[in-house]
């Protein structure tokens, strides 16, 4: 039947129109359309439309593309009053501020406080000066039980740990008693050694940064020490005397000492002359200094000497024996108020001396170390004063040739002690802490605080070169004072002169409530701590070192 034939056909022709359709849209969108009415042409529609679609996109990515603006477009905009405006206000506010900012750092550096110009020092004048005097009792080498200058450079090491500036030895020279003829001032005495070990001396130290200076007293195995006035006033002794001092001043030493000058009353032009000489062989930082030393005690007296030698350098004398033994504060406070003052413009130095370190004990002796390296002016140190030395551990040091002691072998590291007998030393050098060795170790040690004073008064500019000032205190055996440098950290000491502990209430306009506690006379003192200067509290004949910061 024909009827059932028509859909048959049909159906074909459906498929092959999707079957072209299909073809149609899988064709290049650029390719070329087929004819109309071909079975390709339902596929024009399709491939027009996506044409459309990627014009379009090509077109919105142009747009979005900023090619900006020509420089006669960005010209006529920028000539618009509103943007001239803009810029005129920026650049006012720009110099406003930078103007503002100007002021400002003028004004903080007009405000702020200025610093002090630092007072020009010499080396003598930074820290402590160790005297190795006699040099025979310091260290001997060879056996002979007599220090040298080969056991000197051997300590060397030692003596560099003590943070000293500098060191007096001597003298070395040959001597012949109340001699003028058979003393030779430029030749080194052969118990003591070569001018070639003297020169590994100088080497030695010089490496550990220490000066040595050499005491050049001429008649040193008299007791009349520049034989007699008329020997001094004569013009052979003193061209030997200027020859002696060029000879050392070139063989390196960093200054001459002189003893006994209160002798040399009447000759004080031979001091000026001799100062002449150290001046002349000054270099740079390295200055030679003239040292003169005296015996002499009574204040008064010293004040004189003061007076009469002005060409010296230094004046050492024996001012501070027996300061605090009577337990008052105040006294000792305007004892050393009144050298400072006599002292006037001269650098003033401060001394204990042998013969009282052993009777005054070593409470005490704490003391005095912390009072001459806070005071200012050059603090001296004779050997031993560092550990307390004495003869033996009961017994104070009964001359000025009592030997160092180093260690606790025997004869206390000489090869022979030829004051004691072998039996005394067996006995005592065993119960002896007054060594080297023993203190070396042990942190509450005297010379431990020793070590630790010295230190700070080389580095401390307070300590160094600050202005000196008592402070007012509520007890009568406590002495305290301020040392005061600039904008530099402050120091307070606090000396307790009393056998019995103290309680004290300290005053002075500087002060804080509070100070901050860092070197203790008693080993056993927490330090660090704050410390209220209301009621402070001191054990007996302790010292305290307080510390509080500079505040503007």
């Amino acid at each position: 039947m024909s009827s059932q034939g028509v859909p048959q056909d049909t159906e074909l022709d459906l498929k092959d129109v999707e079957l072209s359709d299909l073809d149609t849209e899988k064709q290049p969108m650029n390719a070329s359309p087929p004819l109309a009415g071909s079975p390709g042409s339902l596929g024009e529609k399709n491939g027009v439309v996506k044409v459309k679609v990627a014009e379009e996109e090509e077109e919105a990515e142009l747009a979005a593309k900023f090619t900006g603006l020509s420089k006669e477009e960005l010209l006529q905009v920028a000539g618009t009053p509103g943007w001239v405006r803009t810029r005129w206000a920026l650049l006012i506010l720009f110099w406003l501020g930078w103007l503002g900012m100007l002021a400002g750092a003028i004004v903080i550096i007009v405000q702020a406080p200025r610093c002090k110009d630092l007072p020009q020092q010499d080396w003598w004048q930074k820290g402590g000066i160790y005297r190795v005097q006699p040099t025979e009792s310091f260290q001997d080498s060879d056996a002979d039980g007599k220090g040298d200058l080969a056991g000197l450079k051997n300590r060397m090491d030692y003596l560099s740990s003590l943070k000293v500036k500098g060191l007096v030895i001597g003298p070395l020279h040959v001597n012949v008693k109340d001699d003028l003829a058979g003393t030779n001032l430029e030749a080194i005495d052969p118990k003591f050694g070569t001018v070639t070990e003297f020169q590994e001396v100088l080497q030695a130290a010089k490496k550990k940064g220490l000066k040595v200076v050499l005491d050049l007293t001429p008649n040193y195995k008299s007791q009349s020490p520049w034989f007699s006035p008329e020997i001094l006033a004569s013009s052979d002794f003193q061209d030997k005397m200027e020859a002696a001092i060029n000879y050392w001043l070139k063989a390196g030493v960093a200054g001459i000492q002189i003893g006994s000058v209160e002798h040399m009353l009447n000759e004080t032009q031979l001091l000026i002359t001799w100062k002449n000489l150290t001046e002349i062989y000054a270099v740079d930082d390295y200055s030679r200094v003239l040292i003169a030393a005296t015996h002499k005690q009574d204040p008064w007296s010293i004040f004189s000497l003061l007076n009469e030698t002005k060409a010296v350098d230094l004046l050492t004398s024996q001012y501070l024996v027996g300061l605090g033994k009577d337990g008052k504060g105040d006294a000792s406070a305007h004892w050393i108020d009144s050298y400072i003052q006599a002292a006037g413009e001269k650098w003033p130095s401060w001394s204990v001396g042998r013969t009282e370190v052993g009777l005054i004990g070593e409470h005490l002796l704490r003391l005095y170390h912390m009072l001459v390296y806070t005071l200012p002016g050059t603090p001296f140190t004779d050997f031993g004063d560092e550990i307390g030395l004495r003869d033996l551990p009961v017994w104070p040091a009964k001359s000025s040739l009592v030997h160092m002691q180093w260690d606790n072998t025997e004869n206390f590291g000489f090869s022979k002690d030829p004051q004691l007998s072998s039996g005394e030393l067996a006995r005592n050098v065993a119960e002896s802490n007054i060594t080297v060795q023993s203190q070396t170790g042990d942190e509450s040690s005297i010379l431990n605080l020793f070590r630790d004073l010295s230190e700070l008064r080389g580095k401390e500019r307070s300590l160094l070169h600050g202005d000196f000032w008592t402070a007012s205190s509520s007890a009568p055996s406590v002495f305290a004072y301020l040392r005061v440098w600039d904008q530099n950290r402050r120091y307070l000491v606090v000396l307790n002169f009393d056998s019995t502990p103290t309680t004290v209430s300290l005053k002075h306009h500087l002060l804080p409530p509070e100070v901050t506690l860092e070197l203790s006379t008693f080993p056993h003192r927490e330090l660090k701590q704050q410390l209220s200067l209301t009621e402070l509290s001191l054990g007996p004949t302790e010292g305290l070192l307080l510390s509080f910061p500079y505040v503007a």
